[in-house]
């Protein structure tokens, strides 16, 4: 239902809005202890309070990198992504770049080959740290290109991201 499109961040604080409309409660803790066993399951968060559920949904999710960079909060959802299945979609045509070296990185790359003209995958190495398998299937693929003993150190744009600035490591 979004015929323009949106990203990631965007959908997740809509769907929220939306959530909260209807009555449902969100509480920002951790879970310390859980009990699934009977009609009414129970969970008990980092304050000890204890709520009482008939269902349960557990979704641990994943934690993401940042790079720690000035505009980095500023542009994420807008050329910023930290989910290329989330937001692959909307840099269709466009040169993507992928920071890292180990197996998330890798699998990002290709799976941004999708959508992509060309992916630089950036690594502050001279080599990957991934598995063996993933390295060669990102070597063969022609749209990802290397940027070796490199790391990002600017994202810039004013509205977007339209470039990063590296640095040489070595």
């Amino acid at each position: 239902g979004f015929p323009e499109g949106i990203q990631g961040p965007e959908l997740m604080d809509g769907m929220r809005r939306q959530a909260e409309r209807f009555g449902a409660e969100f509480i920002t803790d951790d879970a310390t202890e859980v009990d699934l066993a009977g009609d009414v399951k129970t969970v008990t968060d980092g304050t000890g309070a204890v709520h009482e559920a008939r269902t349960v949904i557990i979704s641990t999710g994943s934690e993401y990198r940042k790079l720690g960079l000035a505009d980095e909060d500023r542009l994420s959802g807008h050329g910023v992504s930290y989910c290329a299945t989330c937001d692959g979609f909307f840099f269709r045509g466009k040169p993507i770049a992928v920071v890292g070296g180990g197996d998330a990185a890798l699998e990002e790359a290709l799976f941004l080959t999708r959508f992509a003209d060309s992916v630089t995958l950036i690594h502050r190495r001279d080599r990957l740290r991934g598995s063996e398998i993933m390295v060669e299937r990102a070597k063969k693929n022609p749209k990802i290109d290397f940027a070796w003993n490199s790391r990002v150190v600017a994202l810039n744009g004013q509205d977007a991201l339209t470039s990063v600035t590296l640095e040489d490591v070595v």
